[in-house]
């Protein structure tokens, strides 16, 4: 998968904060929501980016599900494909567009510019993380909506909690992956392995089709990676209605140090 790159113009270095000149900075959870906004719109802007974030997973979605050729083990199709789904678009959202976009913010200079508006570093990342999370809530409506009203799915009502915990822990996940990679990678680096990274987490991990099939001990790898684990809490909750409490701890691991790998390696310097 693909994605063409995003320019950043000098007026998206910063969220567009109103205030009255003779009054004081604005409180900073106004300048984070500003610049999520700003975000989003920019996640939204290109048709590319709609089609990652939001057609593809939909389109797996209705298209597997009505055409029987994906290994599913013993499970029904739609059954087994509306967590691997979910998982997707967490992996589209977080992982994919967020890097690629971030990527080229810090090629053009954007988030060296940071350094001179009111905003922070931290909060900006904040602005990333809330975008992020409000584009995935509506991912997972459209998901389980289509599945529910336009597929006849009938989920376990007491998954929600799973189905909260599994986007929580993976959008954290994977926005620190995405962001490791966008600041220790050039743009068109980044670029590359982020879209082959996305590949192989989808064909090795049983988020597409059961992990099963795979060859060997490629079943057992492909649950200790994140897509792999993400796939289970979400797979767990809504069969069962319950959480998979080792699966949430894998994905967790993997955020922890993706988080400190970021926070110690990322540069803000194009």
């Amino acid at each position: 998968m693909t994605s063409a790159e995003l320019p950043v113009s000098h007026d998206q270095a910063a969220p567009l904060l109103e205030s009255n000149p003779h009054a004081g900075p604005a409180p900073v959870w106004t300048a984070i929501a500003a610049q999520a906004r700003m975000e989003l719109r920019l996640l939204l802007r290109s048709g590319e980016s709609v089609l990652v974030t939001l057609g593809i997973p939909l389109g797996i979605l209705v298209f597997f599900s009505q055409v029987d050729v994906l290994p599913t083990g013993d499970r029904d199709p739609l059954t087994f494909l509306v967590p691997g789904v979910l998982a997707i678009s967490v992996m589209s959202t977080a992982f994919v567009a967020q890097s690629i976009q971030t990527a080229f913010e810090r090629k053009y200079g954007v988030l060296k510019r940071l350094g001179a508006s009111p905003l922070s570093r931290p909060a900006f990342l904040a602005a990333k993380g809330l975008s992020v999370v409000a584009l995935l809530i509506v991912q997972t409506l459209l998901v389980l909506g289509t599945a529910r009203l336009g597929l006849d799915w009938d989920a376990e009502a007491n998954g929600l909690l799973a189905v909260v915990l599994g986007l929580a822990a993976g959008t954290w996940t994977f926005s620190a992956m995405g962001l490791l990679i966008a600041g220790t990678l050039r743009a068109e680096g980044t670029l590359a392995v982020v879209n082959a990274l996305y590949l192989v987490l989808l064909g090795v991990s049983g988020v597409m089709f059961d992990a099963d099939a795979l060859p060997g001990r490629m079943a057992d790898l492909g649950g200790l990676l994140p897509s792999g684990a993400l796939g289970e809490v979400f797979r767990e909750g809504l069969a069962t209605g319950a959480v998979a409490w080792g699966a949430l701890a894998v994905l967790a691991l993997w955020g922890a140090v993706a988080t400190l790998a970021a926070a110690r390696l990322f540069r803000w310097e194009p």
